[in-house]
Order: structure tokens, then C-alpha cells, then sequence
């Protein structure tokens, strides 16, 4: 038993899950408007996903303790090195303006990790700007990333998800915020931290509103997208409103993680 909770640990710490999770969101992309299944774009997102949150989580702490690693710290810095491998492989599968839009996703996240500018910290670090950050990172990889590979049209129904994405993502956020609030420092200036946990809450709950409705607009309207979308924003719901600082690790890092894999198995499923 304790070997599978070790496992299970070893699966959401090396951030498997988030990549998987970023991975149903790019195929969720990929059925919204009618691409094939693109496997170098899709793979490229799940280990570049793997790549960047590792080195988010485990760059300082590997580079300040090099010589007290864990076994298990060792295990994530391995996987982060195939994975990197992997990322190589699959960007040069991508087609070119894809590779130039990557890079551009790639920056934005050196710029949350690393000190770019003389005194001062890095992005992750400024009052209020990393949800905003996470969020945008998010939609490039999962949303602009597929449809400028498939030769899409940015037009009005990208927009509409734009909006959409980032709405959601950013509302996944809202509750890691909610649940490490008595850990973050209140430097950081989180939405909860700045506004409160009951106003962070009705601040999500809104935000659910035009994610929903904002289907509706759509060209392309697809019909069983919207008792999907309405069993996602329940789900969203329920998750935001029941977050509290004394939650396992687990509801966010797990189960709120798992919202969007669930979102594209819906989809599959019906």
C-alpha cells in the first residue's frame, strides 16, 4: 500500500498528471474544430509540459542542494531529461511557424522562472502577475499551438476560446490560490490574498457564466458541447466553492487537475 501512495506521490510530484492534463485539453482543441489528430503536437505539449513545470517546481531546489538530491528528486530529474529529449523530437516535427509561437510560450515561462532583470525576482515572484502568466501559458500550449499546426484560421470562434480557456484555467488556478493561501507569501498578492476567500469564490463562480454562454456564439456550434460544458462548470463549481485552506493536497493537485481529462473524456464518451 505504501509502495502504490509512493508511486501515486511520485506521479502528481513529476507532473505526469498536469501533462496529461494539458494533453486532453489539446485534444479537446483538436475535436472543437475538426483536426485530425496531430501526434507531434499533441506529444510535444505533453512532455514540453513535463519539462517546464519540473523546472518551475525543482530548479532552484536542485541547484541549491545538488548534493542532497532524493532518490526521488533524481527519479523527476531523469524523467524531466527524457522528457526533454522528447520535446527535441517532436519540435522539429512541428511545422515552422509552430516552432517560432513555441519559442514565444517558451520565453514567457523562462520569464516566470528566471530572474531576467537586474534586482529584481523573477515573474513567478511579482505581486499578482503569476495566475495571469500560468493562464496565458496555458492557452498558448493547448488552444493557439494545435491550430496554428493544423493551418487554422485564427478567427472569430479562436477568440470565443480564447476567452473560454483562460477563463478556465484560470479558475483551476483560483483554487490552488484558495488552498495554499496560509502558505503562500503575502508578497505574492494571490487573488485570495488581495480580495479574500469568499470574493475569490464569487469571482470564479461569475467568471463560469460567460465561459458557458460564450458557446453560444460560436459558428461552429456544436450541440453536445453545451450539456458538456454544463457538466464542467458544476464541476468547476462545486470544486471552487468547497475549497478551503485545510484540503488535502490532493483536491487541487489530483482531482481539480483532473477536471480538464475528464472534460475531453466526456467529449469522447458521448
Amino acid at each position: 500500500m505504501i509502495r502504490i501512495q509512493a508511486l501515486f506521490d511520485f506521479y502528481l510530484k513529476s507532473s505526469i498528471h498536469v501533462a496529461l492534463s494539458v494533453y486532453a485539453l489539446v485534444r479537446m482543441t483538436q475535436f472543437m474544430f475538426g483536426i485530425p489528430y496531430d501526434v507531434p503536437i499533441a506529444l510535444f505539449s505533453f512532455f514540453g509540459t513535463i519539462v517546464g513545470y519540473n523546472f518551475v517546481k525543482y530548479d532552484a531546489l536542485a541547484r541549491e542542494k545538488k548534493s542532497m538530491m532524493r532518490d526521488e528528486l533524481k527519479l523527476i530529474a531523469f524523467l524531466s531529461f527524457i522528457s526533454f529529449l522528447a520535446v527535441g523530437y517532436y519540435f522539429f516535427k512541428l511545422e515552422r511557424v509552430t516552432q517560432l509561437v513555441a519559442i514565444g510560450v517558451l520565453l514567457l515561462t523562462l520569464l516566470y522562472t528566471l530572474p531576467f532583470f537586474p534586482n529584481r525576482k523573477n515573474a513567478r515572484n511579482w505581486a499578482g502577475v503569476k495566475i495571469y502568466i500560468v493562464a496565458l501559458c496555458w492557452v498558448g500550449v493547448t488552444l493557439l499551438l494545435p491550430l496554428v499546426n493544423a493551418h487554422q484560421e485564427l478567427g472569430f470562434d479562436f477568440f470565443i476560446k480564447c476567452i473560454q480557456r483562460f477563463v478556465l484555467v484560470f479558475n483551476l488556478i483560483l483554487v490552488f490560490e484558495i488552498i495554499d493561501l496560509t502558505n503562500d507569501d503575502p508578497h505574492l498578492k494571490t487573488v485570495p490574498q488581495q480580495i479574500g476567500v469568499k470574493r475569490t469564490k464569487i469571482l470564479g463562480l461569475l467568471l463560469l457564466l460567460p465561459f458557458y454562454f460564450l458557446e453560444f456564439l460560436k459558428t461552429n456550434f456544436i450541440e453536445k458541447q453545451v450539456f458538456v460544458n454544463l457538466i464542467l462548470v458544476v464541476l468547476l463549481a462545486l470544486f471552487l466553492v468547497f475549497a478551503n485552506e485545510k484540503r488535502s493536497k490532493y483536491y487541487s493537485s489530483f482531482w481539480v487537475e483532473s477536471i480538464p481529462i475528464l472534460w475531453w473524456l466526456m467529449v469522447i464518451l458521448l
